[in-house]
């Protein structure tokens, strides 16, 4: 260590109090963390491109510093699922400083690495007060049974009005208008559930009529009156 001439004229004082860093939750335990190897944690991160075309949402499940699991959602900008492709790919394995120090290819990647990098060192995690953790796999609680994002897409204009196109359930056949052609229901189908039916044989047709369900006052009993295709009408 190189130091200034002032410096090396100084006295020597002693140090007074010295805590330590602020113990954090993690894992259930409150611990004073100094090393990168002493963080674990499962949480999300959300970041956004510099044009703000597109964003992701970052899942991590750290253990001991490393990146054991990792599910990278995007949305917004076509390109941005290659990448994700490719982060998924660079993320399991490297300690969390590598990867905010990695460019994982899409800048709305790489800011939610930042993003869930912070949440992770601070101890605001998901699993802060579960005791060991959560186990490898726990990341993919978040895509449900049918393993798709769950996705909002909704469409509106001051002269048509809404427009429901995707919904938590699924995709939206139709939605349901009263006599005031307000919005009260809307019929979805559950695509991750109709394709693994699909994939195991069973008929396109049948699987659409099985997993399709409505929400809301769908029905002429419960004041539907009209029903539109949200992307046709």
């Amino acid at each position: 260590m190189i130091t200034t001439k002032e410096v090396d004229n100084m006295c020597c004082v002693a140090k007074g109090c010295d805590h330590g860093p602020a113990p954090i939750p993690q894992e259930g335990q409150w611990t004073q963390v100094r090393q990168i190897n002493e963080i674990s944690g499962l949480t999300h991160g959300v970041g956004w491109c510099a044009p703000q075309q597109g964003a992701c949402k970052l899942t991590l499940n750290v253990k001991k510093g490393i990146i054991v699991e990792a599910l990278v959602e995007t949305i917004g900008c076509s390109g941005m699922t290659h990448s994700a492709a490719m982060a998924a790919e660079i993320l399991p394995g490297k300690t969390i400083l590598e990867a905010l120090n990695t460019d994982l290819v899409c800048d709305a990647i790489n800011t939610a690495m930042r993003e869930l990098y912070l949440q992770i060192v601070y101890g605001r995690t998901q699993s802060a007060f579960s005791e060991n953790g959560l186990s490898v796999g726990a990341g993919l609680e978040d895509l449900g049974k049918g393993l798709r994002s769950q996705v909002g897409t909704m469409y509106s204009t001051q002269l048509k009005g809404v427009r429901y196109l995707e919904m938590a359930e699924g995709y939206v056949k139709r939605v349901a208008l009263d006599k005031d052609s307000q919005v009260i229901g809307y019929e979805f189908v559950k695509v991750g559930p109709m394709m693994e039916a699909i994939k195991q044989g069973m008929d396109a047709n049948e699987a659409v009529k099985k997993f399709t369900g409505t929400y809301g006052r769908f029905t002429p009993e419960a004041g539907a009156v009209k029903y539109i295709d949200p992307r046709h009408e």
